[in-house]
């Protein structure tokens, strides 16, 4: 058998491909083997005597299926986890997460007309103060103060 490497390295560069994904068709071996010009190997690209292997993928489907489990819990263990509660959710991050849905509540109700301008500044004031732990409390502390301007 006789040696195509350089027919194989011609051949990569003409495909735009590496050389392990080069295809010779063993059938016309002799036809490569006379080809000594990129001219030649074109035309045997063309024929369909040399082609390129198709490339090759890393199935997503294991890795979906476990996405899947994680978005209900499953496969979170602390076998799982690698480094503390503090950086896998930062208090910054629950902190943006908190005070950006109370100022969107705060906004949307002083747009609507549910409560002026004077009492969306306090409570905007103490949303920013971190006086409420979530929209919830918030909205009952309107409520409660709402009733007392009346």
């Amino acid at each position: 058998m006789s040696d195509l490497a350089s027919q194989k390295r011609i051949a990569a560069a003409i495909l735009k491909c590496g050389v392990n994904r080069v295809w010779f068709d063993p059938e016309r071996q002799a036809d490569i083997e006379a080809a000594i010009s990129r001219n030649d190997l074109r035309e045997l690209i063309a024929e369909g005597a040399i082609r390129a292997h198709p490339v090759k993928g890393n199935s997503r489907g294991r890795t979906r299926a476990r996405m899947a489990k994680r978005s209900y819990g499953h496969q979170k263990g602390p076998g799982r986890r690698k480094g503390a509660a503090g950086a896998r959710n930062p208090k910054k991050q629950a902190w943006m997460r908190k005070i950006r849905a109370q100022r969107r509540v705060l906004r949307q109700m002083r747009d609507e007309g549910r409560i002026e301008r004077s009492l969306y500044r306090v409570m905007y004031r103490r949303a920013s103060g971190g006086q409420f732990r979530s929209v919830s409390y918030l909205e009952a502390q309107i409520e409660a103060m709402a009733g007392r301007m009346r």
